[in-house]
């Protein structure tokens, strides 16, 4: 500015108070330590009273508040022009000069550059989160943080292709017989259950809790409803009960007196072959009807119909056992008086019987009765083997199922009896997972192609919402597993409109608005449902959550989706754009880590549809999207160097909207090949085009300082506020404030339990000086820069009284105060830093709105100003 005068920089390693304006760089943080000179601090009423105070008040906002006096201004920096111009009476006489008026305009236009400069400072400090310019509420960043942890949670460590589908050929899980191939799978034909299989189950059926319970009810009434999800032991309960209650009834004799009754073969149809002796139905008979998933719009058996089948049963002396599964078509049935709840059948005593009879098959039972022996041995083998961290990591379920608890049985004798390696162990047991996840899956919307009873001309599309809210809900939990039942229920609902336009775009998706049951969706999806902490408007409140029983679940869901399901993978990422827009970071985190798991399966099509047009988008929200998504997709080795020459490319050649993008995956700390890579990249960020996008570089830079390379970047920031360039020294002043404003949990990816995680409402410039005492020295000296200059003074005050106030709670137990006796020392070294220091503290004891208590503006001073640095005469004023 023409005629202002400004101090050059001052030499590396020395401490210099600063008043210049934008025109010059701010002095270096490192300065020489000189021990205090004469200084007497007194409070109102005692010694100097009053001298530093103001009356008036402190609005107490972040970015600092206009009309309240400045603090004392820094003391000239010595000798020299600078220290001339500002010394009062400095440049002569108007009768000497004659421009005493020349001089007035120059001083009053330096005053309005400075204030100029000084709000475009603050506002590099708002929240680069923020919607709309001028939008004040600070985003939940806390919130983000903790459910971003929280989604990659359900993905670590788990690779989503860390299954061989060649280890299980075949597997009965459900009720289906799978192959691991569509194309061969299908339902069960009708006729007699064979007599290998009913010996079979008797040796070996081992009874749920309840089991009593049931065949008393089969025995009185001749017909049992028997529900459940698929897969928990449904059908071996209902054979059982069939065997058992007809080996002593009239076809006790006869070796098919239990039958499976073809899917496709109603209620009433069986009632009317029972009743007339048809088809070869013998008296004595019992049983098993699991009938087919219905086409959508077809109605379950009504009571009437039950009713029907009974009196014709009781005629005949036989009995029956309908399979449903639960939900809102079947809940009639079970509510009724034949509806029954099969109980889960005890898997973990079925391990142990298959397990022993696949070695006795080997070895023999010579060992049954007694101790010793090559039986026992593998027994004791295998229960050190079932409890070893890395098998049960493999399996990755909570409780396995019948099917499941069987073919673990095999796996573990296989590989006690040399027949399977180590990793061909840990290969089959995450295929459980896997298996699991294709039968959910494998031809859901079949029936949709399948033409209407009687009609053989065009299939049935109605009710397709129904038909997909099963396959929706376990999507939508492999996603925001963790997040509240309310969430995921809300996207499922979403992904099911998605599905079924998809399907069928011609017809609007029609689903009841009344016939929902969240426990239904809980038992088919293997879930459970827990009271935990929801963040609600950056505070956490107790909701109901839902997870997966098993972490291996979620992955299987979606490498089953995305890889075997093509088709459904539109519908999918236009449900996860609609999740990115979602205001709650319990959804859009959650949803963004799914999606960099989804990229790492695809990684050309995860970044054309999901990656590259969110992360140019118009609001920081879907940004914020894509670059979590990134970031997930870059903590894969395979994908790792893809996603940082993106990253690298979108810093250097990228539109603002991809620079911003840009400076957010690299926050996360593996969207580079080293710290100085990282920090050379977001240094390109924030000075490119005048330091436009200085405020989300800086909060990527406070980020870093969570990580162990902090002692790079506090160096790095100590390079930038000695460079020429304004838009460095810029870049290193707002990060420096913004470090003292940003809470822990805004910003630290660690759980808590460490040192910076324990201390999670803290200010991280407070946590770091009470976690790295080696790096409070240089804490310190970056902090006192942005106080002492021009420009970054008035936020850097704010700053600098938030925390102070952060030392007590409200109820005046401590709070930060360990963090603060670690940092205050080493800030107010020097003679002016406790003026300064006292003139602030008087004004928060004056503030009319939060009146900082005397005894804590005390305790304070005493921090900053340990006892072996006071003098006799300080030490009479303090007490």
């Amino acid at each position: 500015m023409s005629g202002s005068t400004s101090a050059p920089p001052g030499p590396p390693g020395a401490r210099n108070s600063c008043t210049r304006t934008r025109c010059g760089p701010p002095c270096s943080p490192y300065r020489p330590r000189r021990r205090p000179g004469p200084f007497r601090w007194g409070w109102p009423g005692r010694g100097t009273a009053g001298r530093g105070g103001s009356t008036s008040r402190h609005c107490g906002s972040r970015g600092g508040a206009r009309g309240r006096p400045p603090p004392p201004a820094s003391p000239p920096r010595g000798r020299g022009p600078a220290g001339a111009a500002d010394a009062p009476g400095a440049g002569g006489s108007e009768d000497a000069g004659g421009s005493g008026g020349s001089a007035d305009d120059e001083a009053a236009e330096r005053e309005k550059e400075r204030e100029r400069a000084a709000d475009r400072f603050k506002d590099l400090t708002r929240d680069p989160l923020a919607q709309e310019e001028g939008e004040e509420e600070p985003t939940d960043l806390a919130a983000a943080t903790r459910a971003r942890r929280s989604g990659q949670s359900l993905f670590s460590g788990r690779d989503l292709t860390s299954f061989d589908r060649s280890h299980i050929g075949h597997a009965h899980i459900g009720d289906l017989n799978i192959s691991l191939d569509a194309r061969r799978s299908g339902p069960l034909r009708g006729g007699p259950v064979p007599r290998e299989e009913l010996r079979r189950l008797r040796r070996t059926h081992i009874e749920p809790e309840g089991y009593v319970r049931l065949r008393r009810a089969l025995a009185a009434r001749r017909l049992l409803v028997l529900g459940g999800a698929p897969g928990t032991g449904r059908t071996c309960t209902a054979l059982a009960l069939l065997e058992e209650v007809t080996r002593d009834g009239e076809g006790a004799g006869d070796a098919e007196r239990v039958r499976r009754v073809a899917p496709e073969e109603g209620v009433g149809e069986l009632a009317r072959e029972v009743a007339g002796g048809e088809g070869g139905h013998r008296r004595g008979t019992g049983y098993l009807l699991k009938p087919a998933p219905g086409q959508p719009g077809e109605l379950p058996p009504d009571g009437m119909d039950l009713d029907q089948l009974a009196s014709a049963l009781a005629e005949q002396g036989s009995y029956a056992v309908l399979v449903v599964s639960v939900g809102s078509a079947a809940n009639p049935l079970l509510a009724g008086r034949y509806g029954q709840l099969c109980p889960p059948a005890p898997t973990r005593e079925l391990v142990d019987v298959r397990l022993r009879e696949r070695l006795e098959e080997e070895h023999g039972d010579q060992d049954a009765d007694g101790a010793g022996g090559p039986l026992a041995g593998l027994l004791e083998r295998a229960a050190r083997l079932r409890a070893d961290p890395e098998v049960t990591e493999a399996v990755g379920l909570d409780d396995l199922r019948p099917a499941e608890a069987e073919l673990f049985a095999s796996l573990l004798a296989g590989h006690l009896l040399g027949t399977l390696g180590r990793e061909e162990l840990l290969a089959g047991c995450r295929g459980l997972a896997a298996v699991q996840a294709y039968a959910w899956f494998a031809g859901v919307d079949r029936a949709l192609a399948a033409p209407p009873p009687g009609d053989d001309r065009t299939p049935v599309r109605s009710g397709t919402a129904a038909l997909f809210h099963p396959v929706a809900f376990r999507i939508a939990l492999a996603v925001l597993g963790g997040a509240s039942y309310s969430a995921v229920s809300a996207a499922a609902h979403l992904l099911t409109w998605e599905l079924s336009v998809q399907s069928d775009p011609d017809s609007t998706p029609a689903r009841p608005l009344f016939c929902d049951d969240p426990e239904a969706d809980l038992a088919l999806s293997r879930a459970r449902s827990a009271t935990g902490a929801v963040d609600v408007a950056g505070v956490e409140v107790t909701g109901r959550l839902v997870f997966y029983r098993g972490g291996a679940l979620p992955a299987a869901v979606l490498a089953e989706l995305w890889d075997r399901h093509f088709p459904v993978r539109a519908p999918v990422v236009r449900w996860l754009r609609l999740l990115a827009d979602d205001p709650r970071p319990q959804v859009s985190m959650r949803a963004a880590v799914a999606a960099g798991e989804l990229s790492v399966r695809d990684f050309e099509h995860g970044y054309a549809e999901l990656v590259r047009p969110l992360a140019d988008a118009p609001t920081p929200r879907r940004r914020m999207f894509a670059a979590a998504a990134l970031d997930q997709a870059a903590g894969h080795a395979s994908h790792r160097k893809a996603v940082r020459k993106v990253v690298d490319d979108w810093s250097r050649f990228g539109t603002p909207s991809l620079r911003w993008t840009a400076a957010m995956a690299l926050g996360y700390g593996r969207s580079a090949d080293s710290m100085d890579d990282t920090l050379d990249a977001l240094a390109r960020i924030g000075i490119h085009d005048d330091g436009k996008q200085a405020a989300v570089a800086s909060q990527n830079v406070v980020r870093l300082l969570t990580h162990p390379e902090s002692a790079a970047v506090l160096r790095r920031l100590a390079e930038w506020t000695a460079h020429r360039a304004e838009e460095y020294q810029d870049l290193a002043l707002v990060t420096i404030v913004r470090l003292a404003l940003t809470d822990v949990d805004e910003v630290l990816d660690d759980e808590p339990g460490t040192p910076l995680g324990d201390r999670g409402d803290w200010p991280l410039l407070v946590a770091l000086a009470a976690t790295r005492p080696e790096l409070t020295g240089r804490l310190a000296d970056l902090f006192w820069t942005a106080l002492n200059t021009t420009r970054s003074r008035d936020v850097a005050f704010d700053a600098l009284e938030t925390l102070l106030r952060s030392a007590f709670r409200k109820d005046g137990r401590p709070w930060t105060r360990e963090g603060l006796a670690a940092l205050l020392p080493a800030l107010v070294a020097e003679e002016h830093d406790r003026r300064r220091l006292d003139w602030l503290l008087r004004r928060m004891m004056r503030d009319q709105d939060r009146p900082l208590p005397e005894e804590q503006a005390r305790a304070l001073w005493r921090l900053a100003v340990p006892a072996g640095q006071r003098r006799s005469d300080e030490e009479e004023n303090h007490d």
